[in-house]
């Protein structure tokens, strides 16, 4: 009786001990996948920094600022000073209320992200921002602003529209045919090709002061030509995309002939461009920069 108490004493102390280690181990096993779950959530594309970033503008949060590389950050708007602390410099500056903005639409393409934002940015504006990244940091930056003005002829606003990322495989060939536009029709006024670049049929303008259609763009460049104005695209910078949404940058003459940048975004369906928004901003002198890195 003792031997057989022994030995049941013994094995139910084995199944004690068997189950403690396999509880520890489940419970070792449950925070190591946690700490995993909690990394993998940790790691955002350079798309949703960006996004937070910029939505760090309502919220106040701090965390996103860790998102810029704070010993390389490359300013290319020319009211602000370069680096961390001309961005310092900007939010110290901000109103009461703070800033505001509302991201209509944002896009990657490889170490760029590049967004169409509705600014509360001492004042309404409209504006296009590019982030470009190195080792999952920013490390430059451009944009173009400019004040939110009232629906076009046709009723459309410079924030209205498609939103849809769609075509991801036709990036590239979707680049190419407003590279194609923007160097031959919008540098060179060579119209040859329009019909095959734009949709003909659909073709809808968000400019605020065009209307819809091959007939809407025809009659502002006439206006144009009446009244002694310019519209010269003289370099394309960037062309950048992602599926059916691509963004120039370009440099010219507006106007009466202000030194201007040109921010294009147009999206395409089967090959044409059907869809376009812009921003228009003038370049100021050399003397007023406050930073030496030009706006391209």
């Amino acid at each position: 009786m003792k031997i057989t108490s022994t030995l049941t004493l013994l094995l139910l102390t084995s199944i004690i001990i068997n189950c403690k280690t396999t509880n520890k181990e489940d419970k070792t096993s449950q925070k190591t996948e946690q700490h995993i779950q909690k990394d993998v959530k940790m790691e955002l594309t350079n798309k949703e920094k960006v996004v937070a970033l910029l939505n760090s503008f309502n919220t106040g949060d701090k965390t996103p600022v860790s998102y810029i590389n704070p010993e390389k950050y490359i300013q290319h708007n020319l009211a602000v000073g370069d680096g961390l602390a001309g961005f310092g410099e900007i939010m110290k500056a901000a109103p009461p209320q703070g800033f505001k903005s509302n991201i209509v639409r944002a896009f990657q393409d490889g170490d760029f992200v590049f967004t169409h934002t509705e600014y509360d940015f001492f004042g309404p504006k409209a504006g296009f921002d590019v982030f470009r990244f190195e080792d999952g940091k920013i490390v430059e930056h451009w944009d173009n602003l400019s004040e939110v003005t009232p629906p076009n002829p046709s009723g459309r606003t410079q924030f209205d529209g498609a939103t849809e990322i769609t075509d991801l495989g036709k990036t590239e060939a979707n680049k190419n045919v407003v590279k194609q536009f923007a160097e031959e029709v919008l540098m060179n006024g060579k119209m040859d090709n329009l019909t095959t670049l734009i949709n003909p049929e659909k073709y809808i303008q968000h400019n605020s002061a065009v209307a819809d259609g091959l007939d809407g763009l025809g009659a502002a460049l006439k206006y144009f030509a009446e009244n002694g104005l310019v519209m010269e695209y003289h370099k394309v910078h960037k062309v950048l995309g992602e599926g059916n949404f691509v963004l120039t940058m370009s440099e010219g003459k507006f106007g009466k002939g202000d030194h201007v940048a040109f921010y294009d975004l147009f999206r395409l369906e089967n090959g044409q461009i059907v869809e376009h928004w812009d921003v228009i901003q003038p370049i100021p002198e050399k003397s007023e920069w406050k930073n030496d890195n030009g706006k391209f």
